[in-house]
């Protein structure tokens, strides 16, 4: 009965006033158990320490959260003059994510079966099993953000993305205890193998609330362009749109602003005889604030506009740097965590939302793979000179220049990015 299929009734009012409750659900379940799935293969820890116990070098293990970043990030300039030509955006989203989903499956049967004797070759499998599912989650975030700007008022976004991110954090912290009792309850290489399958479960989970979506069709398709005459327009576009423009410079900032936050846990265990209790204490305290900053922050975007969240997350992103250099001891980190707990949260409800409200209706997946697409070799070089700095120099020229580049992004956003809301006329 629910379903994508469902034809749009006449006028756009009378659809939304039939179907959001609907659709503002299961995006919202959609979103949230997606985060759960990436919680039981977290980047920063299990995919790396399980490509480690594969006898993976530094090299190789640095390659995989590389992978995600590009694979998340490039493809979707190179769909989006396909995207927009589509009345509806749902099939093929159904069709590319099974993609970004069923790898962890495999990955688990790998692990199972192959690990303890071919580790080898599981090893080259995790790496393109993780750039499959990268690569097609990039290639679709341009119809799936279109699909939200479709079924959820600009003035519900906020709290669309805040209620998935809640979710998210909630299920995570599940997750997250769940994988804690794998990896410790079971030799490797099941542990592991649990946890890829647990996460296959939560985004096959999630698949079937996305599938249920209720998404009216546009009035008309795009014409269709040559793909090299679309490549050439997209400088057009950034030259046309100013503010959109001056908007991808402060984000490329906010992500310069984000190069200490994988060295202030780091830095307490080498300089401040932080202990393994502590550090798990920052990590709740981190998800307690993110949780928290999304909620007000939601809020706030729905009610003052998302620039004003923004321009708060670089305020918290530059404090945070601020605070860990000149932290003499383990207690003001405590502080630090809960500012770039807020920062993650205003970026996590308004960077990808601003961009809906840059972008006319039938430009959005152009918009979204610019943003995406010339962020990624940012996003993947950033972490890299972080970690040059820090062997070279130490932990506060890491600390300096991340609080450098988030004042500047302040800066830009305050006096060179227009309001899109208030710009637009958006209420």
């Amino acid at each position: 009965m629910a379903n994508g299929n469902i034809p749009r009734p006449a006028g756009d009012d009378a659809f939304e006033r039939t179907n959001l409750r609907w659709n503002m659900s299961m995006l919202s379940l959609d979103y949230g158990l997606f985060g759960l799935g990436l919680s039981l293969i977290a980047t920063t820890t299990i995919l790396p320490a399980f490509a480690q116990r594969l006898g993976a070098s530094n090299i190789v293990i640095g390659i995989i959260p590389a992978i995600l970043t590009v694979g998340w990030g490039l493809p979707s300039i190179l769909f989006a003059n396909y995207i927009e030509r589509l009345e509806r955006k749902l099939p093929l989203v159904l069709a590319v994510t099974v993609g970004e989903r069923v790898p962890y499956l495999f990955l688990a049967l790998a692990a199972y079966f192959l690990a303890p004797t071919q580790p080898g070759l599981v090893l080259a499998l995790t790496i393109l099993l993780v750039a499959v599912a990268a690569v097609s989650g990039g290639v679709i975030m341009g119809a799936w953000l279109d699909i939200v700007a479709k079924t959820i008022p600009v003035r519900l976004r906020g709290r669309f993305f805040a209620l998935g991110t809640v979710i998210s954090g909630v299920t995570g912290v599940g997750g997250g205890v769940l994988a804690v009792y794998f990896l410790g309850s079971f030799p490797f290489p099941d542990s592991y193998a649990l946890c890829f399958f647990v996460a296959f479960l939560a985004f096959a989970a999630s698949f079937a609330f996305l599938s249920m979506t209720r998404e009216p069709p546009v009035a008309a398709a795009k014409p269709a362009i040559p793909f090299g005459a679309y490549m050439r327009r997209l400088p057009e576009v950034l030259r046309r749109d100013r503010s959109f423009s001056a908007y991808l410079v402060a984000r490329a900032l906010t992500i310069g602003g984000t190069m200490s936050n994988g060295f202030f846990t780091v830095y307490g265990l080498t300089r401040l005889a932080v202990d393994q209790e502590q550090v798990a204490i920052f990590t709740l305290v981190l998800q307690g604030a993110l949780v928290l900053s999304t909620v007000v922050c939601g809020q706030l975007a729905d009610q003052r506009g998302h620039k004003v969240v923004l321009t708060l997350g670089a305020v918290c992103s530059a404090g945070a740097s601020a605070l860990a250099l000149w932290a003499g001891d383990a207690q003001a980190l405590y502080g630090v965590f809960v500012l770039m707990g807020f920062s993650l949260g205003a970026v996590n409800i308004s960077h990808m939302t601003i961009m809906l409200e840059f972008s006319p209706p039938s430009d959005r997946p152009t918009y979204i793979g610019l943003g995406g697409s010339t962020m990624a070799p940012i996003s993947f070089v950033v972490p890299l000179v972080g970690g040059l700095l820090a062997d070279s120099v130490g932990f506060g020229a890491v600390f300096g220049t991340a609080a450098v580049f988030a004042v500047l992004s302040l800066l830009c956003l305050v006096f060179l990015v227009k309001d899109p809301r208030k710009a637009h006329g958006v209420d």
